[in-house]
């Protein structure tokens, strides 16, 4: 039997940001990314714009805390109704299970013993309920940004640091994605999935870190999920070096899942960094299509699987991301001429979405809305964010026609 991805076809896809780290602290806000972009009550309309760019896919994810509020209990009214619109709109959803956060009541969140267990039982409970309506399933979005932002920096919770944190909390989401995918295969046997990974890169002759240790560790996850690691492994010393013992690595071995499809996520302005001697603090390098062109290429090369463009866009003005539309997607053309197997293109996200930071601060969220869509959204004086659709949304359209449902 074919699947969607190995009929040649070329889908193109949009996203709606869908970042979810509730949990409050002393100087931390909860980060909702429904929530502040009004998503929560603006679905319908958002879910009918996606559609009217002419994508085949939206990606979207399931708010994990909401869908469950307390162990066991599932409130399911919402998302029922936003699946009868996609199933409405004709719209595949790409399911994002987690998108950075954990529910409330999980405590430790990613570091608690039980969260393997959970978040596999959740994700089967939706693959269960859907298992005629939504079959493409990203198990964790960007693992190796959960590792960084929960495990090294401190930023997300559990908010532990150094290598020491990095390493237990990508053993963790790696054993959660092995779980999650490994049950909803049991309950649904035609399931797609589409692993998706944020891409590092670096730039300059001058690092706060060991350099060779960071690249090789962009990898890690998957390689953790798809059974590679061993002795002979590059990171073998170093995952033993902090707690990681041979009985573990044998699990994964043994228990290894295979993505049908890799997703690898790109931005042109900030993907690249350098740092100035002396300074911890990264600084965005321009890298366009040639640096896309290389992490694309890496990802197949490493796990000899279709790649899929999950994420891209640029912040700024209108022509600024309308020059970026067109060079990735002539780039994805002309590999696609090529023969390498590149299967969608995703502009991501399709309306602003609000910058992290907001997260550090007391700042009304419209001081931090990112210009990155296809459409804008504007706050209109009463609290609503106003969705502007930009000339961009043609321009999306006319390619997807072009190389979408019909090429």
């Amino acid at each position: 039997m074919t699947r969607w991805y190995e009929d040649g076809r070329l889908r193109f896809a949009v996203g709606i940001e869908d970042t979810f780290v509730p949990q409050e602290y002393p100087g931390r806000r909860g980060l909702d990314e429904y929530e502040l972009t009004q998503h929560y009550h603006r679905w319908h309309e958002d879910l009918g714009h996606a559609a009217a760019t002419g994508a085949e896919l939206l990606r979207w994810g399931v708010p994990w805390y909401r869908l469950e509020p307390s162990p066991g209990e599932f409130r399911w009214g919402w998302l029922d109704r936003v699946v009868d619109r996609l199933d409405e709109l004709g719209l595949t959803c790409m399911v994002d299970l987690v998108h950075y956060g954990t529910p409330r009541w999980l405590d430790n969140q990613f570091l608690n013993a039980s969260y393997p267990e959970r978040v596999s039982a959740y994700a089967a409970r939706v693959a269960e309920r859907y298992r005629d309506r939504l079959r493409v399933w990203t198990p964790l979005n960007e693992p190796m940004t959960n590792a960084v932002y929960c495990g090294e920096r401190g930023t997300w919770p559990p908010c532990l640091t150094g290598d020491d944190g990095f390493v237990k909390v990508a053993l963790q989401v790696a054993r959660g994605i092995v779980l999650t995918q490994r049950r909803i295969v049991q309950a649904q046997p035609d399931a797609t999935f589409v692993h998706v990974e944020a891409s590092f890169r670096y730039a300059g002759e001058w690092f706060p870190f060991d350099l060779e240790l960071v690249r090789r560790r962009r990898f890690l996850v998957l390689d953790l999920v798809t059974g590679r690691v061993d002795a002979d492994h590059a990171l073998y010393g170093y995952l033993t070096g902090h707690g990681v013992s041979d009985a573990d690595l044998s699990w994964f071995r043994s228990r290894a899942v295979v993505p049908d499809v890799i997703g690898v996520n790109y931005y042109p302005g900030f993907t690249t960094s350098r740092f100035r001697p002396g300074s911890a603090e990264p600084v965005p390098v321009e890298a366009g299509t040639a640096g896309l062109e290389e992490v694309l290429r890496e990802f197949h090369g490493r796990y000899r699987r279709p790649v899929f463009l999950t994420e891209t866009s640029r912040a700024g003005t209108v022509e600024a991301r309308r020059q970026w539309l067109h060079e990735s997607v002539e780039l994805v053309r002309r590999l696609r001429a090529e023969g390498f197997p590149l299967v969608g293109y995703t502009w991501w996200p399709l309306f602003a979405l609000v910058d992290w930071t907001y997260r550090e601060t007391t700042d009304p969220v419209e001081r931090w809305l990112r210009p990155m869509g296809l459409l804008e959204l504007e706050p209109d004086g009463a609290g609503v964010l106003r969705r502007a659709p930009t000339s961009l949304v043609e321009d999306f359209r006319k390619l997807a026609g072009a190389d979408g449902r019909g090429g």
